[in-house]
Formats: C-alpha cells, structure tokens, sequence
C-alpha cells in the first residue's frame, strides 16, 4: 500500500489478514522504527565484515548480503535476543531469585551466562540499550502489558549496576538485552527475532557493499594468520586413524547446537 509507510506496510503484512483493513499503532511504528536504526551495522562486527569480504571477491549483492545472514544465523552473533528469552525464561520457570541468579553467574555455577550483558566495543552502559529501555516502557505501556519479565530484566540490571563484580568487567546491559520482551510483546516468534535484526542491518550492509564496489582502490580480502598449532606430524593411513573426520564434524555441531 504505497500510502504506507515501509515499517506500516510491514507489519500490515505481518500480522494484517486480506479482508480486513489493518491499522498500525503509531506507537508501535514509531517503535520499530527506532529499533531498526539501533540494529543497524555498527561497526566491522561478524556479519558486516563478512559482506564486504565476500564482496570483495566481486560477488553480487545478493550473495554479498546472504554471506551476512548466514553470520547472523550463528547464536553467538544473531541469537543474543533470543537468549535474553530463554534466560528469563529459566529464571521463571524455576522460580529463582534475581541475586540468587546473579551469585551463580559470579561463581559461574552450571555453565550459567548472564545474557544481554557486555559489548565488544562499548565498555560502559551501551547507549542503545537506554533508548531501547524507554522503547520498552513506551510499548508495554500502550499494549497495557503487565510484563512480569521486563521486571525480572530490570531488577538483574539493577543488581548488576550495582555489584562490583560486574562493573568492574564493565557488563552493563547490551542493545540486546530489552528488544526480546518489545518484539514478544508487539507478536513477534522468538523465531523471528533475527530476521528482525537482519531488516536492520540490510541498508548498512548495502551501502557497505556499494561503496566498496565503486571503489576503485578495494582489492579482493585477504585477512591474515599465525598458524599455532601442531608441529610437522607423521602421516597416518585414514583406515589406522582414530574415528573418522565425518563423527568428529558431527560431534563438534552437537556441541555447537547444543551451546546455541
């Protein structure tokens, strides 16, 4: 409907049916127009640096930008919302406390992470998780939500805020750790969340690529290496070899799927 904006025609399409006329809430696109801004590409992060490396092979922009959601798709980059999530989750589930929870991250008892937490670049309070915040209240307020779980996400980053431990490893809340509870609570599957972050990141990942396709200086990537592992080995046989390469690989998605 060209009388729409993107974000409206989005989310007519998302949750609208054919019959009927759909309505955003300006609040609600207010809302997700903001987030998308704050998931655009900062930084040479994983996906970014994986478009323009591919396209400096001179791929296209659709293999370009398909390099980009397949580093999004991995848990460790793309899955950070989700985690928050599940993490919550677990929290209720259990009916744990919040300092409780939070002394087992310290003692980092049962492999327990603290989600939603920490930034790569940012080594104080992200600026992008205080917008998000208000995005958060803004929402939940005028969907008349009464979230139990945005509470529990307050009071483990009021605890953190104030627990030595976690300032002095500057763990201060993330872009990630309040925009699980806004698309949960807009309708959004938790399925849907990286596909959310993906939409963000395509208008930075095309500039990207455009840029360095026009210009003239860029040169194929060729990211470097210091080989540390294993000195010069005797060549074994595959049938004298322990296992096989096949059940190694397998073993080490199990473990990869299994941390996601």
């Amino acid at each position: 409907d060209n009388r729409l904006s993107l974000i409206e025609n989005f989310l007519r399409l998302t949750f609208g049916f054919p019959v009927e006329q759909y309505i955003a809430d300006p609040v609600i696109v207010r809302a997700m127009e903001q987030l998308l801004i704050l998931h655009a590409d900062h930084e040479q992060n994983c996906s970014t640096s994986a478009v323009r490396l591919v396209g400096s092979a001179q791929a296209n922009l659709f293999t370009s930008i398909s390099a980009g959601i397949g580093a999004l798709s991995g848990p460790a980059h793309g899955g950070a919302n989700a985690a928050v999530m599940e993490m919550l989750d677990q929290i209720q589930a259990e009916n744990i406390d919040p300092r409780d929870f939070m002394e087992k991250v310290k003692r980092k008892e049962d492999g327990i992470r603290l989600m939603g937490f920490g930034h790569r670049v940012y080594k104080n309070y992200d600026p992008r998780a205080r917008l998000v915040k208000k995005i958060a209240d803004d929402v939940l307020e005028r969907l008349g939500v009464n979230d139990e779980k945005l509470e529990l996400a307050m009071k483990l980053e009021e605890i953190a805020l104030q627990d030595d431990y976690f300032v002095e490893r500057k763990l201060y809340p993330n872009v990630d750790f309040y925009t699980g509870l806004i698309y949960k609570a807009i309708g959004f599957p938790t399925e849907m969340f990286t596909v959310l972050f993906a939409i963000g990141r395509l208008p930075g990942w095309i500039a990207q690529w455009q840029e360095m396709i026009h210009d003239p200086e860029t040169k194929i990537g060729r990211p470097r290496q210091i080989y540390t592992g294993h000195a010069e080995r005797e060549y074994k046989a595959m049938e004298d070899r322990t296992g096989t390469s096949e059940l190694r690989l397998a073993e080490l998605q199990a473990d990869i799927d299994k941390r996601g």
